[in-house]
């Protein structure tokens, strides 16, 4: 397993609620690249509740969409924008959890359209949320014209 670089971080105007370490009200996600997966361990918070002690639905969704996003950063290496969103709550998830994992593979592309699978696993490896995601993905000049360029992982092979 390896860690995603964050290819954003040193963009103007780069504040993404998903994933940029430097928004205060983001939730700050790290991935990883494992095999076929994207992969990030996110540490619930009492502020993302919805309901006492319960992880906001809203927030679970933000973290599979997020997730997914970076599939197509990483394995198609380009951009893309969500097209469809859909959530399934199997068990909720806590915010006193020590770590949940969520874990992202493209299933299916159809020219431009990725099909992506996601999960959030509780830190008993109990499955609490599954979503499909369906991204329109850009060429690689409207990708750039975006700003994106590439999606590295840093070298060092980390064990978990």
């Amino acid at each position: 397993m390896r860690k995603i670089k964050n290819h954003w971080v040193h963009k103007e105007g780069y504040d993404c609620f998903g994933c940029s370490p430097d928004n205060p009200l983001g939730v700050k996600m790290e991935f990883y690249e494992d095999g076929d997966d994207i992969v990030c361990f996110w540490k619930p918070q009492t502020h993302y509740q919805g309901w006492i002690d319960t992880l906001h639905g809203g927030i679970q969704a933000t973290l599979i969409d997020e997730c997914a996003s970076w599939v197509v950063f990483r394995k198609l290496q380009t951009s893309g924008v969500t097209n469809r969103l859909e959530v399934k709550y199997r068990k909720s998830i806590m915010t006193t959890e020590p770590q949940i994992t969520i874990r992202a593979r493209l299933t299916e592309m159809k020219r431009q359209v990725a099909f992506i699978h996601v999960e959030i696993r509780n830190s008993m490896d109990e499955l609490c949320t599954e979503g499909d995601a369906v991204y329109f993905t850009m060429n690689q000049e409207k990708a750039r014209e975006m700003g994106f360029t590439h999606c590295d992982c840093e070298d060092q092979e980390l064990l978990f």
